[in-house]
């Protein structure tokens, strides 16, 4: 799929893709640099709070690292940032899930917390959103880049034809007695 060459630089999408990376890059580089610069033990499995989360300086170098591919996705723009968001969301749905399961045992390296979880969740249902919308929904609009491609047939807006109703009936088409 080359949609690269039909979304332009200054599309709609392509800004909600970089605004999502960027702010969600941001909030994860602010948490990761206070845990580094609290001088947090590396390896800890009790972790302590930092902004209301459990952390220590592995999962502080994690956060960093994760807030630079975000940033990386929005200084590229485009479908490349609305790649990023939808993978980084992704995995950050399946740390939550992962590090769920490790709660209160030797092998919960990153310190999580049941609040990590919740934040891991809630974080990577958020960058997955921002890297999905526009993507993927059952009624994208007929400019829709993505809609034009998944209908080479209907290429042109202009002279696609409406979606029939659930009645078999095409919209727009009078009903009997009924003007248009």
């Amino acid at each position: 799929m080359k949609l690269h060459d039909e979304v332009p630089a200054d599309h709609r999408l392509s800004q909600v893709y970089r605004v999502g990376a960027g702010l969600c890059g941001a909030a994860l580089l602010v948490f990761g640099c206070l845990g580094l610069a609290d001088g947090l033990p590396f390896f800890s499995t009790d972790g302590e709070e930092i902004a209301g989360l459990s952390g220590n300086g592995l999962l502080s170098l994690v956060s960093i690292v994760v807030a630079a591919v975000l940033v990386a996705g929005a200084v590229m723009g485009g479908n490349s940032a609305s790649t990023v968001n939808i993978a980084v969301g992704t995995l950050f749905v399946l740390s939550g899930f992962v590090n769920l399961m490790v709660l209160d045992s030797s092998a919960n390296i990153l310190a999580f917390r049941l609040q990590n979880v919740l934040f891991s969740f809630v974080m990577g249902l958020v960058i997955a959103t921002f890297g999905m919308y526009g993507r993927v929904s059952g009624k994208l609009p007929l400019d829709n880049p993505y809609w034009r491609h998944r209908h080479p047939q209907s290429a042109d807006p202009s002279t696609a034809s409406p979606a029939p109703a659930p009645d078999g009936r095409r919209r727009g088409a009078a009903l009997p007695g009924r003007p248009v």
